[in-house]
This record gives C-alpha cells, sequence and structure tokens, in this order.
C-alpha cells in the first residue's frame, strides 16, 4: 500500500468514526468479569463498538491481558477476534472484581449484573427494564465457567436475566452481550435523542 493509498484509507476511518459519534451510548461501560477464553474477550469488544458501547473494562486476575491499551490494539489474538475493534475502543484492565467495583463507584457509576438465574436481592427480564433510568451505567458479564460473581452481584443493584425457551438455559458470552447489550443500547440512544431533540445538555463523560 502506497502512503498516499494509506493515509486516504485512515481518512475514510476516520470520517466514519466521526460520524458515528454522536449515535455512542454515553457513560455506558460493559464489563468482563475474569474471562476464561482471549477469543471471548475479542468478541464482546466487538459487540461493543458495533453498538455503540462507550467502554470495555476487564477484570483479569491472571494478568493475561497488558495493562497498557495501546499494547492491547497491537495483540494480534484480540485484534483478529475483534475483527479490529479493539483499535476503535476504549478498553481498561483491573486486577480484581474488587478494584473495578471500586473504580467505579468512584465515579459514580451503577452497576447491574447479567446472569441466566435469579441472584441478589432485585432480578428482572431483561425486557422489563429501563436502561436509561442512571446517567452512568456499568453492565456486568461473568466468567463462562462460574459465572458472575458473588461480590459483583453484591454491589450491583439489579441481576438481568435473558429469557429462555428451550432445554438450554445460558448462552454463550458472546451471544449474551450482545442481545443484552443491544436492549441497553437501544434505550439509551433513544433517550439520547430525546436529550437532543430538547436541545439539553447531556451528561459529559470523563476519562475513565
Amino acid at each position: 500500500m502506497t502512503p498516499s493509498n494509506a493515509t486516504k484509507k485512515k481518512t475514510s476511518a476516520r470520517i466514519r468514526a466521526d460520524k458515528i459519534q454522536e449515535y455512542r451510548c454515553k457513560n455506558l461501560i460493559a464489563v468482563i468479569e475474569d474471562p476464561k477464553d482471549i477469543k471471548n474477550i475479542g468478541t464482546v469488544v466487538r459487540n461493543v463498538n458495533a453498538l455503540g458501547v462507550e467502554k470495555t473494562y476487564i477484570v483479569d486476575p491472571k494478568k493475561s491481558l497488558p495493562d497498557n491499551w495501546q499494547d492491547m490494539r497491537e495483540r494480534n489474538s484480540l485484534s483478529k477476534t475483534s475483527v479490529s475493534a479493539i483499535k476503535w475502543s476504549f478498553v481498561k484492565r483491573f486486577d480484581s472484581t474488587e478494584a473495578c467495583i471500586a473504580h467505579l463507584q468512584k465515579n459514580r457509576f451503577i452497576s447491574i449484573v447479567t446472569s441466566p438465574h435469579i441472584k441478589g436481592k432485585k432480578n428482572a427480564v431483561l425486557h422489563e427494564v429501563d436502561y436509561s433510568v442512571h446517567a452512568k451505567l456499568a453492565v456486568w458479564f461473568g466468567s463462562e465457567s462460574r459465572g458472575i460473581s458473588d461480590l459483583a452481584v453484591e454491589h450491583a443493584e439489579l441481576c438481568v436475566s435473558i429469557p429462555m425457551f428451550g432445554m438450554i438455559e445460558s448462552l454463550n458470552l458472546g451471544t449474551t452481550s450482545g442481545i443484552v447489550l443491544y436492549e441497553v443500547t437501544k434505550q439509551r440512544r433513544a433517550y439520547q435523542q430525546k436529550y437532543k431533540k430538547r436541545n439539553k445538555r447531556m451528561p459529559v463523560s470523563k476519562n475513565t
């Protein structure tokens, strides 16, 4: 690829990024807690980017991922499975669930967790929840093997489940995140458009 073609391609990508900026869901974070397979991380990041979620947080106690976002972007295993979405997404890793919860609470985010089973004090079916109530929202997805942790449930306001109508009671991480985040972003994007039409100022997103 010649320098001129490379510049043209970069410019086209930047134009696309600028064009979709207003459709991103402000102050919405997807949290992946202790994922076992790096391929699933890439799939979730792809869903996050495609659906307009602002950021991805990864609880990674095994330290399988680099701390630096730039290093994540350059890791082939993540770039390939996310179809390069990692290069256009804000991703932050944490050593523990405790550290991630503390960071979210410090920045005044409300957490909800996802699980096919009833957990926590308050439970609801996915489509029955209003996800525009909280200005800052973090949606947690648990490990493929053990699900969401008790600690994450304890600090969450709500546990959300996807209704199941077959013999199988759960979906894989990539599918679950896609279904849940589609519903959440659909509602929050509609809410943001109401703000825009009323000429009201949207909450400003900080670099958290």
